[in-house]
């Protein structure tokens, strides 16, 4: 009964040490980021922002041909 209440006493310090067993988060550094940010409820705006303020959001007004300008 000493053997059994020792190893449940380790197998407790060592299920809090590694944490869980399942992974949450992707392990590309990108992907955890993207996702990291949608969890958190406060910052799940910020791509959004960061697309408005480099203005990714916006379509391409650059015409692949050269227009004239004028009326003719």
């Amino acid at each position: 009964m000493r053997k059994f209440g020792l190893a449940l006493m380790l197998l407790a310090v060592i299920s809090i040490k590694v944490g869980c067993v399942v992974p949450i988060y992707s392990s590309t550094k990108d992907l955890r980021a993207k996702q990291l940010i949608f969890v958190s409820e406060g910052y799940r705006h910020i791509p959004q922002i960061w697309e408005r303020i480099w203005g990714l959001d916006m379509p391409d007004v650059a015409t692949p041909y050269r227009t004239h300008g004028g009326v003719i």
